[in-house]
């Protein structure tokens, strides 16, 4: 088996590059020899990934955070798209944020991680596809394989990545300080959101996720009821209220309590279009694509079923 490794040396506060010796180690004891690629920039995960790809390789590992995932799958999905031999995705999870490998259950300890992929089988799971407006204001579109978001998320991901704090401390202490602070500046924006064939659902929102895994910013267990192989989203909904009040139950999504929420509304659907009321700029909403935010809506979200091979 061919095995690439894609890395970013600088997730989690560049641990896994301090620690390569022993991890290259692991690598070797698992899978025998491996191809190691570094990313030196945004972007640079997905090129990489289609190279891997087109030169034959069978799984490519992403070494990092839940955006260096989201590229390398960007890049396998891309590579399988255009015709290519289907490459899998193993995760090796350093950062601040691994929220998709918290909802696979992965265990923590690196070498245990690498052990479980070299034994796992690959597994067909859906991934996702947004087309969105980016920072220039050109129509822009992507896979991710967790979770794509709209308001408050999108905020919070640039102040959380524009943190001078990023990777030195938990990601749930800073995704919940960021969301905390940002919550408090942010202004509820009007949306339409139509989900399938059904009628069109206009809310003054704080949030919209489209999810296919179940958590995200460090630990919120946004949508508890999301399967990765069922070919839907779920669409959780938060809707403008008290800000305290709000404030105050953030501490429910933790746990995934917030079903029964009065601010809340979840729905379930293969295709969701999310457009701004009004004026456009006022509630062109940032989207979160995978702890990234590129730009902001209007935006369509796709399911893709089975469409990433993931070891897991």
């Amino acid at each position: 088996m061919k095995v690439g490794v894609v890395l970013n040396p600088i997730a989690g506060g560049g641990r896994l590059k301090r620690h390569w010796p022993e991890v290259a180690a692991s690598l070797k004891k698992h899978f025998g020899e491996f191809e190691l690629r570094e990313t030196q920039a945004e972007g640079d995960a997905e090129r990489l990934a289609i190279d891997l790809a087109a030169n034959g390789f069978d799984l490519v590992i992403a070494a990092g955070g839940d955006g260096t995932a989201s590229e390398v799958a960007d890049g396998l999905l891309q590579a399988s798209e255009e015709g290519r031999r289907t490459t899998e995705l193993g995760l090796l999870p350093c950062g601040t944020g691994i929220d998709f490998a918290r909802g696979l259950g992965l265990p923590r300890e690196m070498d245990a991680v690498l052990k479980h992929i070299a034994e796992a089988k690959g597994r067909k799971v859906d991934a996702g596809r947004i087309c969105y407006i980016d920072d220039h204001g050109a129509l822009a579109s992507r896979h991710f394989i967790n979770i794509a978001s709209l308001g408050l998320s999108g905020a919070t991901d640039r102040a959380v990545n524009a943190d001078k704090r990023k990777g030195k401390m938990s990601a749930k202490a800073l995704f919940l300080w960021r969301t905390v602070v940002e919550f408090i500046r942010y202004r509820f924006q009007d949306v339409r959101i139509t989900v399938d064939d059904g009628a069109p659902v206009e809310a003054r929102m704080a949030l919209v996720a489209v999810a296919n895994g179940k958590f995200f910013g460090g630990g919120m267990m946004i949508a508890p009821d999301a399967e990765l192989a069922d070919g839907q989203f779920d669409i959780v909904i938060l809707r403008a209220a008290g800000k305290l009040k709000l404030i105050w139950d953030i501490r429910l999504l933790y746990g995934g309590r917030h079903r029964n929420h009065p601010a809340i509304t979840i729905l379930r659907g293969k295709k969701v279009v999310v457009e701004p009321l009004g004026d456009v700029e006022k509630n062109g909403a940032l989207v979160d694509i995978d702890g990234e935010s590129p730009g902001r809506i209007p935006a369509t979200f796709e399911i893709l079923p089975g469409a990433l091979t993931l070891r897991y």
